[in-house]
């Protein structure tokens, strides 16, 4: 959006604590290619400059969980969410994900 009486009435609207825990959210699920058919959960809380995200990718049925956290400065969120799906990927996620994808 490049009009900028527009940003300037909507920008009280921004609460920024909340925005950069979504984006680090949101950049751990687009990595994961996360859908409304995945069992994807992440949550994330700014403590002080630091972000941690909390995540898991699982079996429809629960029958097998992945599971990590991760910290950092807030101001690298985004970075952090993808690092954290990377680090779940590696840890059995891309196999459940696959199989869920139909990729297996």
């Amino acid at each position: 959006m490049d009009d900028q009486r527009v940003r300037a009435l909507l920008a009280p609207l921004n609460h920024h604590e909340t925005a950069t825990r979504i984006f680090c959210e949101r950049a751990m699920n687009n990595r994961l290619q996360g859908g409304c058919q995945v069992p994807i959960g992440s949550y994330s809380e700014l403590q002080g400059d630091q972000i941690w995200l909390r995540a898991l990718v699982g079996e429809p049925d629960g029958s097998k969980m992945v599971r990590g956290e991760i910290t950092g400065p807030a101001i690298d969120g985004e970075a952090l969410g993808t690092q954290l799906a990377e680090q779940l990927l590696a840890d059995g996620a891309k196999e459940i994900l696959d199989e869920l994808y139909g990729n297996a």
